[in-house]
């Protein structure tokens, strides 16, 4: 039976680079399991867990322990896999089916197509490999640019796959380790899992920008995932969370774990990820991200008080910190604005009007619980303001006599370059401008953020151990200067496609 692997050929790799402009920051969703007859199925489960860190692209690369194939595709997960691509999967190779590696990907505009689907499977001199990430590379435009300098073609515009270049290229092939010698040469943020046909790697950067646990299967199986509700989901036990500047190694033998380097002085834990990005029942970091939100309201209520008849939250991601801040405040909490789960991601058109009704179909205002009424609205982050602006004026109009908007993270004044979407200065609303210039644009009585001390003081770990460049402009590598230690070959890199 043919392969299901999906990456398309492309013929002139550096101009798509270049017309892409090369933006790759995104959010995603990485999960592996090794030793269990059932890892296609649990792949599918896993990335459907996990499908908030990624909507744009899904794939499931396969081994038996003699070779891989796969399949990626452009949606959702259940968009990309239905119950006929999963039993191709299963019936791909000609041994059955004991490991899986598996991506969801969000990405910038220039980002989303189908060539940068995850996981990346190629053939190299070293045999085989699959690789899936989260993070984002500071360094992968220079390392990129000597390759391609020195004639190497690249089958996506993505990062992720300038790590395996370095991996397939002859000095790391010659190395004692060539994943940690790959590794080594990475500056930015990374949490991987590779996948060969005799093992799984899965490592996670020094700086320990993204999230990445172990786990173990009721039956036995191991499992590595960006976040512990995709285990919960499988009924997979945590295990711990594998640690920054660390690979482990799974195969048939069982776990075995070794060093890259050694955690950084300062770690770079993101913060974001407990305020917007993480799933409320997941553990990141060692801790439990729903607890933490309504922390961070419960804070934000301490430091912005006033007096109001109701708080709500900005569905959905404002709920957990809008139940804090209710509790705390002794304010009544409701729901006055309900979000249409029928509306597509997707649903952009091409007229002002046209966008307007969009935002209004995602996210309705109930007029009966706003009218004459001082509304507390509680959010967990304002990053370009366009869809907040729409919402305080649907409130206005449904006839809210005060409007008093709290967001449970400071205001986001600068780009982050490692896994999130916001990479420039003009898209951030606060970025040169003061709260009350915020305030007088979003049509609202009062505007609050919650202080970055507020934010730290919610966090469990020490406040130095958290990555906070998005709020305060302290990053902990020099993201203008990044260094790399790659020195090239002489000899062609050899990479020879997709097909085994």
């Amino acid at each position: 039976m043919p392969r299901t692997v999906s990456l398309p050929q492309i013929h002139d790799l550096g101009m798509v680079s270049r017309a892409a402009g090369y933006e790759k920051k995104e959010k995603c969703g990485v999960f592996g399991v090794w030793g269990s007859a059932a890892a296609v199925r649990l792949a599918y489960l896993g990335l459907y867990a996990q499908q908030h860190r990624g909507q744009e692209s899904a794939g499931i690369v396969v081994t038996d322990g003699k070779s891989l194939a796969g399949h990626t595709g452009m949606g959702l997960v259940p968009e990309v896999f239905d119950d006929h691509v999963l039993d191709q999967l299963n019936r791909a190779l000609p041994a059955p089916v004991k490991a899986s590696v598996a991506h969801n990907r969000y990405s910038t505009a220039g980002g989303s197509t189908s060539c940068n689907a995850q996981p990346l499977l190629e053939s190299y001199i070293g045999g085989q490999v699959a690789l899936a990430h989260n993070g984002n590379l500071i360094n992968a435009d220079a390392l990129r640019m000597k390759f391609e300098e020195a004639g190497h073609l690249f089958h996506t515009t993505s990062d992720t796959e300038v790590i395996i270049h370095l991996l397939a290229s002859p000095t790391q092939q010659k190395s004692p380790d060539p994943i940690a010698s790959t590794l080594r040469r990475l500056q930015g943020a990374f949490s991987l899992v590779f996948l060969f046909p005799d093992r799984m790697e899965a490592a996670r950067d020094p700086w320990g920008f993204r999230p990445l646990v172990l786990g173990v299967l009721p039956e036995g199986g191991y499992v590595v995932a960006s976040e512990t509700v995709s285990l919960g989901v499988l009924g997979a036990k945590v295990v711990r969370e594998i640690e920054p500047g660390e690979i482990v190694t799974i195969n048939d033998a069982g776990v075995r774990s070794r060093r890259f380097a050694e955690p950084a002085p300062r770690l770079a834990k993101c913060v974001f990820e407990h305020v917007y990005f993480a799933n409320p029942a997941s553990l990141v970091f060692g801790q439990n991200v729903q607890q933490a939100r309504e922390r961070m309201g419960e804070t934000l209520a301490r430091e912005a008080p006033v007096p109001a008849d109701c708080v709500m939250p900005m569905p959905d991601s404002g709920r957990s910190a809008a139940t804090g801040y209710a509790r705390q405040s002794g304010i009544a909490y409701r729901e006055g604005i309900v979000p249409n789960r029928y509306v597509g991601r997707t649903f952009i058109k091409p007229t002002q009007t046209e966008r307007q009704m969009a935002v209004r179909l995602k996210l309705n205002v109930i007029p009966e619980v706003v009218a004459g009424k001082r509304v507390i609205v509680v959010d967990d982050s304002i990053v370009r303001g366009t869809t907040t602006k729409a919402k305080m004026d649907q409130l206005r109009q449904a006839g809210a006599s005060e409007i008093h908007l709290r967001i449970s993270c400071p205001p986001i004044r600068h780009p982050c370059y490692f896994g999130v979407d916001f990479a420039t200065r003009d898209q951030l609303i606060a970025h040169n401008r003061s709260v009350e210039q915020i305030r007088d644009y979003l049509g609202v009585d009062s505007l609050h953020y919650l202080s970055l001390e507020g934010l730290l003081s919610c966090m469990d770990r020490p406040p130095a151990s958290y990555c906070t460049a998005c709020y305060s402009g302290d990053y902990r590598l020099d993201v203008e200067h990044p260094q790399t230690e790659l020195v090239l070959e002489s000899d062609q890199l050899r990479i020879f496609g997709t097909q085994p």
